[in-house]
């Protein structure tokens, strides 16, 4: 490995984190990596949690190195894994998020629409594999779960991958929510391969016990918090509503790249067949959007100007929470209230509310499910070994109803 590669990177959750290859290096000094650096790995929870400020970048690291670990680790206990699968295992982890957007998910519910961040970041990998001159396809394959060994694929995506394992560590971290905190070496030293399947020893179910419900628990306390979703229901309707400014003719302040979405309707089609759209996708950051809103808190339209100085200055959508839907009668009250204080049509008083529904399972065994390997080499499913965990509970998808609207 070239010396000037030869980088050990201190990351405060997971210690010091080295740098396996000259191709992971460059990799990571690539522009499309480098811009997950200007990218919040968890959007806008930090208004609730003001310690979550660590970015995309940080979290990649991070899975990379518990991905070295791992592999170390099954290599050890006699799993044949190849030097190019080593390489290509950890490119596929190390760019598994480069296709996000600003603000996490925000931006595939506004100004970018049927296509999800895994598929922007396929042709990202694509696109960098075509200039590397295709030393990225044994990642790819890996990626896509096209690679013979799928038990490499369940590494970057699957119960128990590395992705996950990284981010409850360090979003727990950040957050300060120690509920949420995992063994990530405890697990990763449990982890076997059997029947081309990542498995578990049985002396790791406690660990998997405690994972699952970290996992829950992160996700309602913090991944689904009613302050950062209403945060985020405030940006997708201030970027919606910039969107139809700029469609109706109006000029609005914002980046050039900004400014390319606001004024294409950037949906799958043409992420596919327009190079351009890819291009510009990976000149947006959380800086474009905060600036912009920044300068929008003194646009002359009310619903814009409004909504960005209400979201610059934290004053945030309340919010209702219900186990069972909002009546068309409640979500109307709440529409006539905005109609009747601004003499607005129905239409624009959409933007200063917003009803959504969320739905989350913890474990559901018929995706890619937990296997507990035995001494005598049997497996058998978490959900029949535990004898903690309901996993009927935790595979039963809970709906909850949120009604958020700007008080008045």
């Amino acid at each position: 490995m070239n010396a000037n590669k030869r980088k050990i990177i201190n990351d405060p959750v997971l210690g010091f984190i080295t740098i396996p290859s000259d191709l992971l290096y460059d990799l990571i000094q690539h522009p499309y990596f480098q811009r997950l650096n200007r990218i919040k790995q968890l959007g806008l929870t930090s208004l609730v949690y003001p310690g979550t400020q660590h970015t995309r970048f940080q979290h990649s690291l991070g899975s990379m190195h518990l991905m070295d670990e791992c592999l170390t680790q099954l290599r050890v206990k006699g799993v044949e894994i190849t030097e190019e699968e080593t390489e290509g295992a950890l490119a596929a982890i190390l760019l598994h998020d480069i296709g996000h957007g600003p603000f996490s998910h925000v931006l595939e519910d506004s100004i970018v629409q049927d296509i999800k961040h895994e598929e922007l970041s396929l042709m990202l990998i694509q696109e960098i594999n075509t200039e590397l001159n295709g030393l990225l396809a044994t990642a790819i394959a890996i990626f896509t779960n096209t690679y013979p060994k799928r038990f490499l694929h369940q590494l970057v995506s699957g119960q128990l991958d590395m992705d996950r394992l990284d981010y409850l560590v360090r979003d727990s971290f950040y957050s300060g929510v120690v509920e949420g905190s995992v063994g990530a070496d405890r697990i990763i030293k449990m982890l076997h391969v059997a029947n081309d399947s990542l498995v578990v020893e049985t002396k790791g179910i406690y660990s998997i016990e405690n994972f699952l419900i970290a996992r829950r628990l992160m996700y309602w306390q913090v991944y689904l918090h009613k302050t950062a979703l209403a945060g985020e229901r405030m940006l997708v309707n201030i970027l919606t509503r910039a969107k139809q400014l700029t469609r109706k003719g109006e000029s609005l302040f914002a980046s050039p790249a900004l400014t390319y979405f606001l004024t294409n309707r950037a949906n799958k089609a043409l992420f596919e067949s327009t190079p351009e759209v890819l291009k510009q996708f990976t000149l947006l950051d959380d800086a474009d959007i905060t600036c912009a809103i920044k300068v929008w808190v003194n646009h002359p339209d009310l619903i814009l100007s409004t909504l960005s100085e209400h979201f610059i200055n934290r004053k945030l959508f309340k919010v209702k929470i219900s186990s069972t839907q909002f009546s068309e009668d409640e979500i109307t009250t709440v529409q006539n209230k905005f109609i009747n204080t601004f003499s607005i049509s129905a239409e624009e008083a959409s933007y200063f509310f917003s009803y959504i529904t969320l739905t989350n399972d913890t474990y559901n065994e018929k995706n890619d499910n937990i296997k507990i390997l035995f001494n005598d080499g049997s497996t058998k499913d978490i959900s029949d070994v535990s004898d903690i965990l309901n996993t009927k509970v935790l595979a039963q998808n809970v709906h909850k109803y949120f009604l958020c609207y700007m008080p008045l």
